[in-house]
């Protein structure tokens, strides 16, 4: 089927269904119990509550005349109407949210607000002085900081700008590189006192490494560097990189950060093996239908000055 066919069936498939006469709130709700499979889930989703959601679950079952989840004790499960439903919900919401991205798109002039998520270490360590800049600049423009480390979806704009570690390969978003963040080995001024410098590969692999919980990462950088590593040679793990670099801080042993970060914080030393450590590569992200929305592509265009010279 090609792609203008697709559409016109799906617009036809909406209109046909019993949920093309709900009101959106409805929708929304069923799609989120549905989709996160409990109350509690969808509640956390949407920013909603529970009893909200309950009484909405309660109201569109009721316009329908029919149950659209099976309750158990695990949470909700899709009923055969529920499930038939399923897609034409997606597809009006899919349908509400290029509408919205379209009439955001049209805003030109340099105000209102700019939303971005960036990695939690970005978040703290760079993100201050770049919205400081920004608010000097563009008073006009307000800027709600998102700080995950999680995929956020441009697409549903979660946010507007995302800066990421990766490129995304989503369909309808453009991306801009903007370099790689090297990375170095670090250790404070109490670690070093107490414990003394390695010199060496091997004399590293003795020391106190703090290292990740889940993440394989280091695990997996260290074996390329020839060390063998596993989870269990880390006195210290910690998945958050702020709170990893704040343990490196205090003393609790060696590890890994940004170079920028490391060599600009007082008290800490960093250790030179010889090693090449991959960076981090950086990208800017956002919708197209976005990009050139005069606020964002102002926002873009700062945060795409201000992160460059970061990089190595």
């Amino acid at each position: 089927m090609r792609i203008a066919e697709k559409r016109i069936y799906d617009i036809q498939f909406c209109m046909n269904n019993p949920l093309s006469s709900l009101d959106w709130s409805l929708i929304r709700a069923f799609l989120a119990v549905a989709e996160q499979g409990s109350l509690s889930a969808a509640a956390r989703h949407l920013g909603a509550s529970q009893p909200t959601l309950g009484r909405q679950i309660k109201a569109i079952e009721s316009q329908l005349g029919a149950d659209l989840f099976h309750r158990h004790s695990k949470g909700f499960e899709l009923t055969p109407l529920g499930q038939s439903m399923l897609p034409p919900a997606q597809i009006m919401r899919d349908a509400a949210h290029q509408i919205d991205l379209k009439a955001a798109g049209q805003v030109d002039h340099l105000e209102g607000s700019v939303r971005i998520t960036a990695s939690v270490a970005t978040s703290i360590y760079h993100m201050p002085d770049i919205i400081s800049r920004l608010r000097q600049e563009e008073p006009r423009i307000q800027i709600d900081l998102v700080p995950s480390d999680e995929s956020t979806n441009l697409l549903y704009r979660e946010a507007d700008i995302a800066v990421r570690m990766f490129k995304p390969q989503q369909l309808d978003l453009i991306t801009q590189y903007l370099g790689e963040l090297e990375l170095g080995i670090f250790a404070s001024h109490s670690y070093l006192q107490r414990r003394g410098a390695p010199q060496t590969l091997s004399e590293l692999a003795s020391h106190d490494i703090v290292g990740y919980d889940h993440n394989t990462a280091i695990i997996d950088g260290m074996a390329q560097a020839g060390i063998p590593a596993t989870r269990d040679m880390f006195p210290v793990r910690c998945d958050d990189n702020a709170a990893y670099w704040e343990l490196i801080k205090a003393g609790c042993g060696i590890g890994f950060a940004q170079r920028c970060v490391g060599n600009a914080t007082p008290g800490i030393t960093e250790l030179d093996f010889g090693l090449t450590i991959p960076g981090l590569p950086v990208w800017l992200t956002a919708h197209e239908a976005m990009r050139h929305t005069p606020r964002i592509r102002r926002v873009w265009d700062v945060l795409a000055e201000a992160l460059k010279p970061l990089m190595g």
